[in-house]
């Protein structure tokens, strides 16, 4: 195991927070069976001051494991130089056969828990824990998800030793290869940038007419979600080009680096919010009827609706910056 202050912070965090959601989802059992909001039984009060208390500390919780995704990606990025081959995180991510499903679980986590997030808050809105059950269900299937995280995590890091042979980013995304990411390396660029832009102006638009008029709230959703996985691949396939400006340099990586202005971050940080906050806003829609948030979800909504608008189109206004304005062109 190499000694480094990120993975050390990464391996406590991940076992503390893996360690509450499993807690929680246990208790969140016990509140799924015996609760009973109608009963002024004693029982139902521990419940209730249970559940505040385990969703007050396991919000602090989930929100470092949001801001653990982006200390990975860091330690990956930042610990390359230890081995020969690695330029960027592909190298080190590529040591062995965890680095890429944590990097995975991490992305999945961030999603998941950003929605369980997001209940949470609109279930402290209401005098009734409205979203309570809804709220421990998400939380029954985010432990697993954050337990394998943390087990494979451990595992990734506890496999790192120095002075090892590992790959370059060319090597991964170059068109000589048959893997998933040289796949979307070699899609044409230009159908991709008419798929990426389409399917950007088609969220937005929803996402306005969500706003607007509270119609359309689960295609909003939807298209959130298609916009999160379209964004990644046109990444990889030419937004990563203009920056790079180089035809053949498909890293979605390397724009996390310092020659590249860090721009990688607040790139992946907008698409990530855009898509939490777009699932979240959408997934609400049903519980509009429910008496005690129905004066308070649509503003709610209505938030979350402009936050991941604005999201989506500050990442595409930096992703068509280096299109539009450098001097570097791709052939037809």
């Amino acid at each position: 195991m190499i000694l480094h202050p990120g993975i050390l912070a990464l391996l406590l965090s991940s076992l503390l927070i893996s360690g509450m959601v499993l807690y929680s989802a246990t208790c969140g059992i016990g509140i799924l069976r015996g609760w009973d909001i109608n009963s002024g039984s004693e029982r139902q009060l521990f419940l209730e001051r249970k559940t505040y208390l385990i969703s007050t500390i396991l919000g602090y919780f989930l929100a470092f494991q949001l801001i653990s995704l982006f200390l990975f990606v860091y330690t990956a990025d930042s610990i390359c130089p230890l081995f020969v081959g690695a330029m960027c995180a592909v190298g080190t991510l590529s040591l062995n056969a965890y680095g890429y499903p944590v990097l995975f679980c991490k992305t999945a986590n961030f999603i998941l828990a950003g929605l369980w997030l997001i209940l949470n808050h609109v279930d402290s809105r209401g005098y009734d824990y409205p979203l309570l059950k809804t709220k421990y269900r998400l939380l029954l299937l985010l432990a697993p998800f954050v337990l394998g995280e943390a087990v494979l995590q451990a595992f990734y890091f506890l496999s790192l030793t120095p002075n090892v042979i590992t790959s370059c980013c060319g090597s991964l995304f170059g068109a000589g290869t048959t893997s998933l990411a040289s796949e979307m390396a070699t899609l044409p660029a230009f159908p991709m940038m008419a798929v990426f832009y389409s399917v950007t102006a088609l969220t937005v638009v929803c996402g306005i007419l969500f706003y607007r008029t509270g119609k359309a709230g689960l295609l909003f959703a939807g298209l959130s979600g298609t916009t999160f996985i379209v964004a990644i691949i046109s990444v990889i396939s030419f937004i990563s080009l203009y920056f790079y400006e180089l035809p053949t340099h498909h890293c979605p990586f390397c724009i996390l680096q310092q020659g590249y202005g860090y721009v990688g971050y607040p790139l992946y940080i907008l698409l990530l919010v855009g898509t939490v906050s777009g699932l979240g806003a959408g997934l609400l829609t049903p519980f509009r009827k429910i008496p005690s948030l129905a004066a308070k979800l649509p503003p709610l909504q209505k938030n979350l609706t402009l936050s991941s608008v604005i999201s989506f189109i500050i990442f595409t206004a930096i992703s068509s910056w280096p299109i539009i304005f450098s001097s570097f062109t791709l052939e037809g």
